[in-house]
């Protein structure tokens, strides 16, 4: 992965270099400190925007909860839903629910630490590889006998244009659903639009499941405030898929990886 992310980020690393100020131009490692702070600047905007307004409901429903705590047990209790269920039952499972929870949170921590090891491992190695990557292909090229070197070497360099290719229309459909999922949301007063609208972009690059989790989640945050933000959250997004599928992926993907529009469809 670090060397499939190095591939394509180095077309905008050979943008930066060529970059010139009077006779001075950016060196290789210029250029990736460039892309390192521009990668940090984005991440710090977006805790800076998005995340307080969720951080701030957060410690109001901690807050008030020790007062509406009862209240909303009391409207339970008088549920046919909690007479069905039986209430001591419920309050044993969710006694033993919160405390797994607790033990599950504790015993996870070491494999979120292991996460986040790797996640910074994978920076450092896309750095290098960035750095030294094209001294490695080389060397890796000349294990092969001459012939089948200049065949490999062609064809690696197609799959690097392709993929590359394919990132960036990639990249383009996930801005767009990210931008008109801010802009709908902002519309509709929906709750976290930003931050709604930059998970649904993310989430595009995953196939199916990646719009569905994201349309479910954007539903619930819009039926919190009430049902008719929640119709037009859904709304929007059956039609924006449709406008998605049969149009700006066929076209998109035709422009940057030269794919003919059916065959995307039919795929």
């Amino acid at each position: 992965m670090s060397a499939l992310f190095a591939v394509v980020l180095t077309p905008a690393l050979e943008w930066i270099m060529k970059l010139r100020i009077g006779h001075w131009h950016p060196s290789r490692g210029i250029a990736i400190g460039a892309l390192l702070v521009t990668g940090v600047s984005a991440l710090t905007a977006f805790f800076i925007f998005a995340l307080p307004p969720v951080l701030h409901d957060l410690r109001d429903f901690v807050d008030s909860l020790p007062a509406r705590g009862p209240v909303l047990m009391g409207k339970f209790q008088a549920s046919p839903l909690a007479r069905h269920i039986g209430l001591p039952d419920l309050t044993q499972r969710l006694e033993t629910g919160a405390s797994a929870s607790a033990t599950y949170l504790l015993t996870s921590l070491p494999g979120w630490a292991s996460r986040i090891f790797d996640i910074i491992t994978a920076i450092i190695l896309t750095v290098y590889f960035m750095l030294e990557g094209e001294h490695a292909y080389h060397w890796f090229l000349s294990l092969f006998a001459a012939p089948r070197r200049r065949r490999l070497n062609k064809t690696l360099l197609q799959a690097k244009q392709r993929m590359s290719r394919w990132l960036l229309g990639q990249g383009m459909l996930m801005l767009i659903l990210g931008t008109c999922s801010i802009a709908i949301f902002s519309i509709l007063h929906v709750r976290y639009s930003i931050l709604l609208g930059v998970i649904m972009g993310l989430l595009n690059i995953i196939p199916v499941a990646g719009a569905v989790v994201g349309v479910l989640l954007a539903g619930i945050i819009a039926a919190l405030d009430s049902w008719t933000k929640m119709t037009g959250v859904f709304i929007f997004y059956a039609i924006y898929f449709q406008v998605e599928n049969a149009y700006l992926t066929p076209r998109i993907m035709r422009s940057s990886v030269n794919l003919m529009g059916l065959a995307v469809i039919v795929a």
